[in-house]
């Protein structure tokens, strides 16, 4: 470590940032004591009220929490102490993440964006702070921020390609550093590090080709994500009350080209980067939570929409070659063939769930819950771990003869989110109101919160999807009357069911919404749920009606024999778990199938060919 403490930082942060401190600079007043939001539906929890209880869930939680906890701090601080010309010791972790002169766009990607996810690994651990209490991930989470403040200067952009990117990063470590490890530096050093981004930033919000009309030393320089940058200055604005992040964050709102044909139901996605475009739906929705706009709001609806109805696979998943596909042109067929990179998995699946549990809050659709398990179930939880080197898985493959394999690359971009995604899945998986709690995903955890003064407990105990069912025991200091909504998938069948303390209850459990369930609560009451899990088809898209995946409930079913046999839609609809509980499935052909998360180095095929 640089000897660098917090207390010098206060004291020298402008003198260490140079001239760069005085270009471009907004006004930092406060605009005023507290920051107002657009009313939600459904409140979000904080990190601690939900502990995951032993699954794959927390089993991945914990191996990216260990992972990150054990990461040596100075190589993490390296490329930024390089930059700014501060003695740099510790290791080169190469990769993406140091500078290099290999570095050819589009051939040798060493050296690509230097420090990119520090901003990310700080995030996550300081979510992982606020779930475990556990105090040497916040001790690390400080170091790390006095490390990298007198390190983050002006000097770190210079002939830097993607300079949106990495500070959009390091602003959310830095505001979650903040938020959930009590960093008492962390708005400082954000203020400090906004400061000597903003000269390397254009007037706006760019579209790729637009950066690219700009004079630019390589390729590179024409994939800066810009569009993104607003999310997180509305979430710096509501955090510090600093009026200039809600400036920054207006700014780069990208209307022209983005929200506004989306609100006005165009679908322009097509052609766009994946990722980053389904990223940048948080910021149209932070805009509508300070702003309230409800052109954001609606352009955000619109464009999860498209890529639900019109660009996912059957697993969730979108952006075949990080890109979306025109609706009716057959790509997403034609792509099982061509690529083995279906889907940015831990990047697709963090932005995924963050912007449907923006939506969902706004709105308290069970749709988003419903999108959010498809991609936990067939997506994420079957993501290969990280290891040492910075070895990082990064697509799902949904070719037709398949494998599940690490990226080329040293701590690329998924290495950043992959922490990020599984330190939210508890806060994924129950919202509140006042009339209740919303039980979103069926998870083995443990929710805490107070109703009308009451202090409740909501233990959840399943083995779902792989039998479809959940029971919820509830502690509580004293009756009280409120909800218990239960998400009813809208794939769920007519046998689906819920009791009270062994009593089932009479009515409809409507599929696609959340059933709430309403009486005067006592301590000790319990709730079974089952969900009636029919098998069903999904064809790839309306062009290739004869390729399909199978279904159940919300589990894609990945065929590990037999790959390029035709199949019988009869052998598939009557196909049987080997036992209760496993993760494999058999027809009647003798063609075995298998959830993603148990597929290990098998080849396997998602989309099977029908008989004619």
């Amino acid at each position: 470590m640089s000897g660098i403490t917090r207390r010098n930082f206060l004291k020298s942060s402008a003198a260490a940032a140079g001239t760069a401190l005085a270009v471009n600079r907004l006004p930092r007043a406060h605009a005023k004591s507290a920051v107002t939001v657009a009313p939600a539906k459904l409140n979000q929890l904080r990190y601690g009220q939900v502990q995951l209880l032993d699954g794959p869930m927390l089993e991945q939680f914990e191996r990216n929490h260990r992972f990150f906890l054990a990461m040596d701090e100075d190589g993490l601080l390296k490329p930024f102490r390089e930059r700014a010309g501060l003695p740099a010791p510790g290791p080169v972790m190469g990769g993406w993440y140091n500078d290099s002169p290999d570095f050819d766009p589009g051939k040798n990607m060493t050296g690509y964006v230097p420090g990119h996810t520090f901003g990310q690994y700080v995030s996550g651990l300081a979510r992982a702070y606020a779930i475990t209490g556990d105090a040497a991930t916040r001790d690390k989470v400080h170091r790390l921020v006095a490390g990298f403040a007198p390190a983050v200067t002006g000097k770190f952009y210079v002939d830097y390609p993607l300079p949106a990117y990495t500070f959009d990063k390091s602003s959310i470590g830095l505001l979650d550093a903040y938020a959930f490890a009590g960093d008492p530096i962390a708005l400082r050093v954000l203020g400090h590090a906004t400061d000597a981004v903003l000269p390397h930033l254009p007037a706006g919000a760019e579209t790729r080709d637009q950066a690219c009309a700009r004079p630019h030393k390589n390729a590179s320089y024409c994939w800066d994500e810009t569009y993104t940058l607003p999310e997180n200055f509305y979430i710096a604005y509501q955090r510090s009350s600093e009026r200039r992040y809600r400036l920054l964050a207006e700014r780069f709102l990208q209307d022209r080209d983005y929200f506004g044909p989306l609100a006005r139901g165009e679908n322009v996605l097509p052609g766009l980067h994946a990722y980053s475009h389904m990223n940048a739906l948080a910021s149209a929705m932070q805009a509508w939570y300070v702003d309230g706009s409800e052109m954001h709001r609606q352009a955000a609806e619109n464009g999860f929409e498209f890529i639900r109805t019109t660009q996912s696979f059957a697993t969730g998943g979108w952006g075949p070659d990080e890109g979306f596909r025109k609706p009716g042109s057959g790509d997403l067929g034609e792509s099982l063939e061509k690529t083995h990179s279906s889907f940015e998995t831990p990047c697709g699946a963090y932005g995924h769930f963050k912007v449907a549990r923006y939506l969902m809050r706004a709105s308290a659709d069970s749709r988003y819950g419903d999108s959010m398990e498809r991609i936990l179930y067939n997506t994420i939880l079957g993501a290969k771990p990280l290891l040492a080197d910075g070895t990082s898985f990064y697509y799902s493959d949904y070719n037709n003869l398949a494998s599940k394999f690490y990226h080329q690359d040293k701590w690329p971009c998924c290495s950043g989110t992959f922490p990020q995604i599984t330190a939210d899945y508890g806060i994924s998986s129950y919202f509140q109101s006042q009339q209740g709690i919303y039980v979103n995903l069926y998870v083995p955890s443990t929710v805490s919160w107070v109703q009308q003064g009451a202090r409740c407990s909501l233990t959840q105990r399943t083995e779902y999807p792989y039998r479809p069912e959940t029971s919820l025991e509830l502690k509580i200091d004293r009756p009280r009357a409120f909800a218990i909504y239960l998400r009813v998938p809208e794939w769920a069948g007519a046998g689906t069911r819920a009791a009270i303390n062994g009593k089932v209850i009479e009515g409809t459990l409507t599929p696609g919404s959340f059933a709430p369930i309403e009486r005067v609560w006592n301590d000790g009451d319990r709730v079974e749920f089952f969900i009636e899990t029919p098998l069903h088809l999904q064809p790839v898209d309306t062009q290739h009606p004869g390729q399909v995946a199978l279904l159940q409930g919300p589990l894609c079913l990945f065929a590990v024999n037999n790959l390029s046999e035709q199949v019988r839609t009869k052998d598939l609809l009557t196909a049987r778990q080997v036992t209760a509980g496993a993760s494999d499935w058999v027809t009647g052909a003798g063609r075995t199938l298998r959830s993603y998360p148990a597929i290990r180095d098998e080849k396997y095929r998602l989309y099977l060919p029908l008989a004619t």
